[in-house]
């Protein structure tokens, strides 16, 4: 599957979802009503990209399968609103995922914005489930000029994605690192005004937690950590920037790549673990434990090692 230019010959395709009410009955236009003319009217329109872009979605046969779009791209204040249909053809089978991470990337590299929002109606159970499915997360306070846009439709969800969430859900796919546990920190994005992040001791940090500090000023390319603790246990998030994180419980290194305010990776157990600065100014943050020991510390890779030997045997 593939993104492309839409063409005169998806027409067909598109006034078929149009008529099909298990694809439109929770939208809030009228499809039914549209005709042959006005798929290809809207075709001959996403020629203009100024204000919107549309790509179709197709397959390794080049069949339209549905249609992806950037819509109000607004670059002065860095935003866009985000919409994709499919056709029944195309459900369950990965192409509306595949269309949407598709078109995020063009909206945060190519267009280098900043956020794109979007929403769906409650009704629109199938939908709402496929955005938290992949860990999208509910907005609030949306800007009364978008929300003109929809004056008289209630019963709204929107959603919001900003520039370094991990929208492709590559680190939530992903339970566990070098023995530690990745969890969700709880996010509320706020559509053109970012967004709120926040974890509580709990199910998921079943330890107190006594010190906070975060690490910050730190050059690109910068090598940080070198060292495992005894006794500390630790959540580590980087709430800005772009942090790689290496780590080894003494059976081979595993690596991840902090980026997202709503990942957190907690530490339990005595590991070593590196940090590299891929951004500069990108910072770091820890919950920790308990108060600075350092006697807790291990700075030595080779002691760390005998300590991991040592504890396993006993």
């Amino acid at each position: 599957m593939r993104l492309r230019e839409l063409e005169m010959k998806d027409a067909s395709r598109i006034l078929e979802w149009m008529h099909d009410k298990n694809v439109t009955k929770d939208l809030k236009t009228n499809f039914s009503v549209l005709k042959l003319e006005d798929a290809e009217k809207f075709i001959l329109q996403s020629r203009d990209k100024h204000i919107n872009i549309h790509k179709a979605i197709v397959s390794d046969e080049d069949e339209y399968m549905g249609t992806v779009s950037l819509k109000e791209i607004d670059c002065n204040n860095g935003n866009a609103e985000f919409a994709i249909v499919v056709h029944r053809d195309a459900m369950t089978r990965g192409y509306s995922w595949y269309g949407m991470t598709e078109m995020l990337d063009i909206a945060f590299y190519e267009l280098k914005l900043s956020s794109v929002y979007w929403c769906v109606s409650h009704k629109n159970k199938r939908a709402v489930h496929f955005y938290d499915k992949h860990h999208f997360h509910e907005a609030v306070d949306i800007p009364e000029d978008i929300l003109r846009r929809y004056k008289g439709i209630d019963n709204l969800k929107w959603y919001s994605v900003l520039a370094g969430d991990d929208y492709r859900g590559e680190i939530h796919r992903c339970k566990r690192i070098a023995g530690c546990r990745i969890i969700s920190i709880k996010t509320i994005p706020t559509v053109d005004a970012g967004e709120l992040s926040f974890f509580e001791v709990g199910d998921e940090i079943n330890f107190p937690i006594k010190r906070v500090y975060y690490i910050s000023k730190v050059p690109e390319g910068v090598r940080r950590g070198f060292h495992a603790h005894r006794e500390l246990k630790q959540v580590l998030f980087c709430p800005y920037g772009k942090i790689h994180l290496v780590l080894d419980e003494g059976n081979g290194r595993e690596e991840i790549i902090l980026s997202d305010p709503s990942v957190g990776v907690v530490i339990e157990h005595p590991v070593w673990r590196e940090m590299l600065w891929i951004e500069k100014d990108s910072v770091l943050c820890v919950a920790a434990s308990e108060h600075y020991h350092a006697e807790d510390y291990i700075r030595d890779r080779d002691e760390f090692d005998r300590y991991v030997k040592e504890t396993q045997s006993n």
